[in-house]
């Protein structure tokens, strides 16, 4: 990539809006360079000469910035913003962080996924993590803690606390019966 797009987008220069697109290979989407989104990292950057080349290359348009004119349906837009949480999980994910990443502001990325879900971002955050942690409690033994902190949330007094209001058993507890039911399972 030329050192002059790179220059453009990270100064969001609306000089260079005809003149080229980038995609983030990470999320999949691609923008104007004048798009207020989040800085991407320089080497998940493809640069496209138009919209259509970055649309075959299956990227999806910016929410923010709307490459092609078009606004992306909030099903489509739902459906990015939950492959992101799943993809990151394990980090710090806040609301603004997310819509950073899924290029929309926090109160309408809210709104569009309890609209679309049924459940708020963070909820389901919360839920995603706990499956996953479901899954390593039934196929580690690892401690309480490193399971936690496994699925990103790094106090394990909060996360026993999420994971029994969200299972209704304690992170041991729901070790302790998975281990009862695979040893009762007929062979």
């Amino acid at each position: 990539m030329k050192d002059e797009y790179w220059t453009a987008i990270i100064s969001n220069d609306a000089a260079y809006d005809e003149q080229f697109f980038y995609a983030v290979k990470t999320t999949g989407i691609f923008c104007r360079p004048s798009c207020k989104s989040r800085v991407p990292n320089r080497g998940n950057v493809r640069i496209f000469r138009s919209a259509n080349e970055a649309l075959r290359e299956e990227f999806r348009p910016c929410k923010r910035c709307k490459p092609t004119g078009e606004r992306l349906p909030d099903e489509d837009w739902v459906e990015q913003i939950t492959t992101c949480i799943q993809s990151h999980y394990k980090e710090k994910l806040t609301l603004h962080m997310l819509a950073d990443m899924c290029h929309g502001s926090p109160y309408h990325l809210h709104r569009t996924f309890k609209r679309i879900t049924g459940v708020t971002p963070v909820e389901y955050i919360q839920s995603y993590r706990v499956g996953k942690a479901k899954e390593i409690l039934m196929q580690t033994t690892s401690s309480v803690h490193e399971v936690a902190y496994s699925v990103g949330i790094p106090s394990a007094p909060y996360f026993i606390t999420l994971f029994k209001k969200i299972t209704g058993y304690s992170p041991a507890e729901y070790r302790q019966k998975y281990k009862l039911e695979l040893m009762e399972e007929p062979i």
